[in-house]
C-alpha cells in the first residue's frame, strides 16, 4: 500500500505520528503543498516564506538520509492532494490535525481518505473542553482543565528509514517557488537556522531557570527560548519541549500551553483574526492615520523602547515578547489605530507568525478579545522601558541613541538630549491616554 504524508506546520521526522502510521502501512510519499488560495489574506507572510524555504530544504535533506524524498506541489491543498493520490495510486493521506480555518476546510474536503492524528499540541483540543463541551475562552480555566491531560504523551522516536514507492511523482523545485524576498536588506539580518536539527539542538541547550524574571528583560538575549518559529513550523513538537523542561520554570510551560489555548479560540471562533471578540468594540472610533502607522512600522515614533522593538522586528523577523506588548499597546492606545493593522504587519514580518497566537495576543492587548486586558489599561512605554532595564536593548536597535546615559536613554526628550537624527515623540503619553479613554467612552 502507498500513502501520502501531508506535511504542513509539522516539518519534522521526530515525534511525527502521521509518518509512523503511514510507514506502518507501506510506502510513503511525503508532500508539502504551498497553498496561497485556501488561506486568502492569511496566506503565509513574507518573513515566514523565508523560513519556509530553509525549513523545507532541511527537511528534504533529512528525508533523503532516510531513503525518502520530499514532493513539492503548489495550489489549493485538497485539490492538489486528491490529484496526487490519483497519480500515485495512494489509498490514504496521513496528516497531523491543524486548527486554522483554511486547514480544517481542506481536511473536510478530503473526506474519508484522510487519516488525522494529534501531535502538534500538548493535548487534543476537542478533549479539553468546558462542562458544556465547548472551547475555553479564558486561559486560566483552560490551564486548569488541561491538567487532566498532562503530562503529554512521550514523543515518538525518529524512524530509522522510510519505505519508498517504486516510482516517485513529479515535484516542483523549491527555487521555482521564489520564497526568498527580493529585497536582501529585509532579511539580511535574519540570524536564524531553520530546520528540525537546529530546533532539537536548541531544545537540548535550553536553560529556563529564572525564566519568569528573565523573559521580561529585553536586553537579556538568552532570557527567552526563541523556540517560537521552530514550534510554529512544527520542526519540534510541543510535547518534546514539554518533556525537556519538566524540571524547569513553570511559567515557561504555561506559555507553551498558551499555544494550545489560542488554537482552541480560533477553533471556536474561526474569524477571530478579522473580528472583535467583543462585538461592542465594533463601534470604537479608530483613527485612519497612515503617517502615524508608517512611523510605528519603521520605528520612528520617538519612544525608544517602541522603536527598538519595531526595528528588531524588521531586522530579525522576531521581537522580544515584553516589547511586543509595549509596541502593540502603543499602536492601539497611543495612536488609536485599529489592532488589525498591527496584526497584519506582524503577520508579514514575524517568522513565528501564528494565526491563533497573533490574533489572540493582539486582541488581548487591544481589549477587544474574549480573554483580554481592559481597553482602559494603557501601558506607559517610558515607564516600562525603565522598569525592565531596556537601555542596552535600545542602544543595539536604535544606534542614534547609543551614546546616551542610562538616565536619558528611555526618554531623550524629557532629558533634553535628543539627537537631531532621532524623531521627537509622535504624541505625548498624557495626551494619548486621554484620547484613548475618550474613544473608549464612545463604545456602545
Amino acid at each position: 500500500m502507498t500513502s501520502l504524508l501531508w506535511l504542513r506546520q509539522d516539518l519534522r521526522l521526530h515525534d511525527q505520528p502521521a509518518l509512523v502510521a503511514a510507514a506502518h502501512e507501506g510506502a510513503v510519499i511525503p508532500v508539502y503543498v504551498l497553498d496561497d488560495e485556501g488561506p486568502g489574506q492569511w496566506r503565509i507572510g513574507g518573513a515566514q516564506r523565508w523560513w519556509l524555504h530553509h525549513s523545507l530544504a532541511a527537511l528534504a535533506k533529512a528525508l533523503e538520509a532516510k531513503g525518502s524524498r520530499l514532493i513539492l506541489r503548489r495550489g489549493k491543498a485538497a485539490d492538489v492532494l486528491a490529484k496526487l493520490a490519483e497519480e500515485t495510486g495512494a489509498d490514504r493521506i496521513h496528516a497531523l490535525r491543524h486548527y486554522e480555518p483554511w486547514w480544517r476546510a481542506a481536511e473536510e474536503a478530503l473526506g474519508d481518505r484522510l487519516c488525522l492524528y494529534g501531535g502538534n499540541h500538548l493535548a487534543r483540543l476537542e478533549e479539553v473542553t468546558t462542562g458544556s463541551g465547548g472551547q475555553f475562552r479564558i486561559y486560566s480555566s483552560f490551564w486548569k482543565a488541561l491538567q487532566a491531560h498532562l503530562p503529554p504523551e512521550e514523543p515518538l522516536p525518529m524512524p530509522r528509514s522510510i519505505p519508498a514507492p517504486d516510482t516517485w511523482p513529479r515535484s516542483d523545485t523549491l527555487a521555482s517557488w521564489a520564497l526568498l524576498p527580493a529585497k536582501p536588506d529585509w532579511s539580511g539580518g535574519f540570524a536564524w537556522e531553520p530546520g528540525e536539527a537546529a530546533a532539537l539542538a536548541k531544545v537540548r541547550a535550553l536553560d529556563i531557570d529564572g525564566y519568569d524574571h528573565r523573559r521580561n528583560l529585553p536586553a537579556d538575549e538568552e532570557g527567552t527560548s526563541q523556540l517560537s518559529p521552530h514550534l510554529h513550523f512544527g520542526e519540534v513538537s510541543a510535547r518534546t519541549v514539554w518533556h525537556a523542561t519538566e524540571r524547569g520554570d513553570a511559567t515557561f510551560r504555561k506559555e507553551l500551553a498558551w499555544r494550545d489555548f489560542t488554537s482552541g479560540v480560533v477553533l471556536a471562533m474561526p474569524r477571530y483574526a478579522d473580528e472583535n471578540g467583543r462585538p461592542k468594540y465594533d463601534s470604537l472610533p479608530w483613527r485612519r492615520a497612515p503617517k502615524d502607522l508608517k512611523a510605528w512600522q519603521r520605528g520612528r515614533t520617538g519612544y525608544p523602547i517602541v522603536d527598538a522593538g519595531m526595528r528588531q522586528l524588521w531586522t530579525l523577523g522576531w521581537m522580544h515578547n515584553r516589547v511586543r506588548m509595549i509596541a502593540a499597546s502603543f499602536l492601539v492606545k497611543h495612536l488609536l489605530i485599529d489592532w488589525r493593522e498591527g496584526e497584519t504587519w506582524f503577520w508579514d514580518c514575524l517568522v513565528d507568525a501564528d494565526y491563533g497566537n497573533n490574533a489572540v495576543n493582539w486582541q488581548w492587548v487591544a481589549g477587544t478579545g474574549v480573554d483580554a486586558n481592559m481597553f482602559g489599561r494603557i501601558m506607559a512605554p517610558l515607564t516600562q522601558s525603565e522598569k525592565f532595564d531596556a537601555g542596552d536593548y535600545i542602544r543595539r536597535w536604535v544606534p542614534e541613541l547609543a551614546a546616551l546615559p542610562d538616565a536619558a536613554i528611555h526618554d531623550p526628550d524629557a532629558a533634553g538630549c535628543r539627537p537631531e537624527n532621532y524623531p521627537a515623540k509622535i504624541i505625548g503619553h498624557r495626551e494619548a491616554r486621554e484620547r484613548a479613554l475618550a474613544a473608549n467612552a464612545k463604545v456602545r
